[in-house]
């Protein structure tokens, strides 16, 4: 296993994901559910997974393209 992720990245991904996820219920509750939204809950809990997973590969090239979804999922959810 590699270590290529430092843990104070991967607690803030998941802080933010955590925000994202009270984001939508807040959206929810307030019933103005858009269909952006799911989108919105798909790539902003999908950064801090990506990110954790990259520990546990050996493989440098898979490790790589993790990261690199994980970038884009960032900039999505930014968008």
């Amino acid at each position: 296993m590699n270590t290529y992720i430092k843990n104070s990245l991967i607690d803030s991904s998941y802080k933010f994901a955590l925000r994202i996820v009270k984001l939508i219920q807040q959206i929810q509750n307030e019933k103005k559910e858009y269909t952006l939204s799911k989108q919105l809950l798909r790539s902003g809990t999908s950064i801090g997974a990506l990110l954790t997973e990259i520990n546990f590969l050996d493989d440098t090239k898979e490790a790589k393209e993790k990261l690199s979804y994980a970038f884009s999922d960032t900039f999505k959810t930014k968008y």
